[in-house]
Formats: structure tokens, sequence, C-alpha cells
């Protein structure tokens, strides 16, 4: 049955449920990884995959860590750096990393998904960016046809019209560029000055180029931020059409990421702004034709991700919501998060650690999990409900052999308060996330995250709104 596509907007409800929690791109979440799992585990759970199912596809994910500048609201994890020879130490260890895991995997796996993210992967020159792809095709089997999943992250400063030209000659068809927001006092406080006029540059360049699906990110919640001004920038941002908009909640946690501390905590916009600022953004959205994927991702409804929701083939990976599912998702560069078989394995965190381990010929695995049954069965529940904000309970019992009213108790009652605060509803058979829960959906997985109710993470997390 296909799923009904839409959102309500109820501030009291938000009010009472905004608190902290996963962004749940895996479950585990990385709060659970630990550095017990090595080399040796990823390697056997690759194994694994290869005997599995030897044509099972591949997603390639490529961590380019290196910007130019620091925005003041960043928490990736980042080298900033005017040098730009600095790239090219890095990308050889790349190098050496891709030839480490290109043949742990079988030749016959195809590449439906790639993507270089970061950081800012356009920091490399048009020379390195080719030499990139062209190791990339010499390890892995990418397809030639146009018709995988290769997307870039791009920032408009460190582009212009040939470099999108050059991208889209390389195979990728998939591009997101980072917006944030066009009032310039806005930008002055968070140190991203962009103006209009190059971002649509950008815009224009992908389009012209056959880009298949063009995504623009947006920031609410930063310094001086208004509805009204940030209105503006959504009602522009409407006007150049991007198939995909992603609208995420500033966190401003100083106390983790040094770069927010150059932001003044009395300049944010006070909590019942950031309210109106979101309220308003999701309706001149809805008057644009766009839909509500989910999180904080909207979509025209003939987008390939609004398609795959309606289908019920929605899948939710590190980088976020993709048509996608069941490829093993090999990860490189520093602080990459990889997905092969049952098990999510993350890489060391800065340049000197990641060069001393593969100089060794190790791959730079430094955490991860491997999931338990029990681990599996929720991430399953969970990858439902975010994705497709409906669950069929008894189509989980007969894949999991489990009752689930009896394994899943607990949950059902603290279900049951979200269902009388009209979040969901449960017929005995199948949990819904109603039109109003659906921004608080994060929520409702959190009542289905064992961890959460073992220990007392939240703090670690992000807000939900």
């Amino acid at each position: 049955m296909a799923m009904q596509q839409g959102i309500e907007f109820d501030p009291d409800l938000i009010r009472r449920y905004d608190k902290a929690g996963p962004r749940y791109t895996s479950y585990p979440t990385a709060v659970q990884f630990h550095e017990q799992f090595a080399e040796t585990d990823y390697r056997a759970a690759a194994s694994a995959s290869n005997q599995a199912d030897p044509a099972r596809p591949l997603s390639l994910y490529f961590h380019i860590p290196f910007c130019a500048r620091v925005c003041f609201y960043c928490a990736c994890n980042k080298v900033v750096t005017k040098d730009r020879s600095r790239a090219a130490p890095y990308l050889e260890d790349l190098y050496r990393e891709m030839a480490l895991q290109s043949a742990l995997f079988d030749r016959r796996r195809v590449v439906d998904q790639l993507h270089w993210g970061g950081g800012t992967p356009t920091f490399l020159s048009r020379s390195e960016m080719s030499r990139l792809m062209e190791e990339t095709a010499r390890r892995f089997r990418l397809r030639d046809d146009d018709g995988g999943e290769y997307a870039i992250e791009v920032d408009p400063r460190e582009a212009d019209p040939d470099t999108i030209a050059h991208l889209r000659g390389l195979g990728f068809n998939r591009l997101s560029l980072g917006v944030q927001d066009f009032d310039p006092r806005v930008q002055r406080a968070v140190n991203r000055i962009q103006s209009e006029r190059e971002t649509r540059a950008i815009l224009d360049a992908a389009r012209a180029q056959g880009f298949k699906s063009i995504n623009v990110d947006l920031i609410y919640g930063l310094p001086f931020q208004t509805e009204a001004s940030f209105a503006r920038t959504v009602e522009r941002i409407v006007e150049a059409a991007p198939d995909r908009l992603s609208v995420f909640n500033y966190a401003h946690l100083p106390e983790r990421f040094k770069p927010q501390r150059r932001i003044r905590a009395e300049d944010l916009p006070s909590p019942s702004t950031k309210l109106a600022i979101l309220r308003r953004t999701i309706e001149q959205l809805t008057e644009a034709g766009y839909v509500y994927i989910g999180m904080d991702h909207f979509a025209r409804p003939e987008d390939e991700l609004a398609q795959a929701q309606r289908e019920g083939k929605l899948h939710r990976n590190f980088q976020g919501y993709s048509t996608r599912a069941g490829a093993d998702l090999v990860a490189m560069g520093i602080t990459a998060i990889g997905q092969v078989g049952d098990t999510y394995g993350q890489n060391v965190r800065t340049l000197e650690a990641y060069h001393q381990r593969l100089a060794e010929g190790r791959l730079p695995i430094w955490r991860g999990v491997t999931l338990t049954p029990d681990d599996r069965l929720r991430r399953h529940v969970i990858s439902q409900l975010i994705c497709h904000f409906e669950l069929d309970t008894r189509a989980v019992e007969r894949r999991f052999g489990v009752d689930f009213d009896d394994y899943f108790a607990t949950e059902l009652a603290d279900l049951r308060n979200m269902e009388r605060d009209g979040l969901v509803r449960w017929d005995g058979t199948r949990i819904t996330v109603a039109l109003k829960g659906r921004l608080l959906i994060r929520n409702v997985c959190m009542v289905f995250d064992r961890y959460l109710r073992e220990a007392a993470a939240q703090a670690r997390f992000s807000k939900v709104i």
C-alpha cells in the first residue's frame, strides 16, 4: 500500500517532545562503536558478504576533509587550510586504502552508489579529481550507463561552471550545494560569504549539464536569523527549483566543536523564533509543491526519493536518505564510516594516524561494531519507521521469528503514550506515524532504541527540532 506523503505542524507537540536524540543514519549509532572491533573483523565481514552474494552491489564513500575556509557552524571532520598541496599526500594514502579495500570484494560487484563528501571535495584540482575517479574505476567496477547514484557535495565558492562540466564528465549525476542562508548578516556571523549569484551559477550549470538531481542545504537557527529573513532565502531557493532540499537544525555545541565558539549564543534566535522559522519554511516548501520525505528532507514529487518512499523502497545510510538499498557501503578516508554485512566500521580520525596505518599496509579501521540479532531486528524496525512512517508488525514477526507484542512490550507501552498524544496510531498489526508526528520521527524511533534505555546517552545528540 502506498504511503500518504505530507506533514502537519503542531507547535505544542513539538515543544513537548523536543529533546536530544540520534539521527539514525545507523543502528546501533556511532555511540556504540568500540575499539575492540578490529581490521580482522572488517575483513571477515567482507569475506562473508562475498560468499553470501558475490553479485551484491557496492556503495563507495570517499571523505575529502579539506576546506579553504572554516564555517563557524560546522561540526564535520575537516582540515582547514589554504595550502592546496596538502591534498596530494592524502590522495596517495586514499589510493593505498582503495587498493586494500578493493582486494576484499568480488570484482563482479557493481558500484551502484558513489559519494564524495567532506570537507569540500572541490578543494581538489580537476586533475586530482580525474585521477581519483580513474583509480576508483581501476579498483572497482563502476557503471558506464549513468544508471548509478553518483553524487558529490559542492561548495559554490569552490567551483565554477567549468568545474561542474568536469564533474559531469567524470560520471557524477547528482549534486548537493551548501547554501545555509543568503542573508549577508547571517553569512558574516558564520564566516560563509556566498552570494546568490554564484550559487545560482552552479545550480544552473548543473542543470545544463544534465545532473539528474540537485540538492540544496539550508540551516535554520543560525545567528541573526528571523522568520522573515529566512523566508526570503527560502523564497529565492524555491525560485531556483532544486530537486531536493535539506533544512537542517543548527545545534550549538561549542564545548564539542571548536569553530562554534566563534558564534555568540546571544546572537542565536530564540526557541520560539526557531519554531516559527521552521513552520514558515514548511509552509513555503509545501506551497511550492515539495513533499516531506523525513527528518530534514524535502523533494519534488517526481524526484527519485519521493518515488522510492511512495513505493516503500526508501533506504537510509550515512549519506542520508537513498534509493539504493541492499548494498555494502565501503567508506574510505579519515573518519569515514562504512557498513559491510552486519557490521559498521569507522576509520581513524587524523591525517597522521591514517597515513601511519596505510604505510604499514593495514586498513585504517579505528572502531566499529558487529550487530547482534537484537540489533538487526531493531535496525529494521527503526529503518521502516524513519523511511516510510509505518511498520507492519506481523511482517516483522515473519521475518525475525519473534512475537512482536511480547518482544517489544515495554516499547509498546511507551508508544501508547505517543498514541494518546496523536503522534502515532497502533491497531495491533501496524504502527503508523500520524502527519503531526512526522517531524518527531526521531522520537518515535528512540522508543525502539535499546541503548538509550540502558544508558543516559541522549546528551551526545542534537535536539530533534
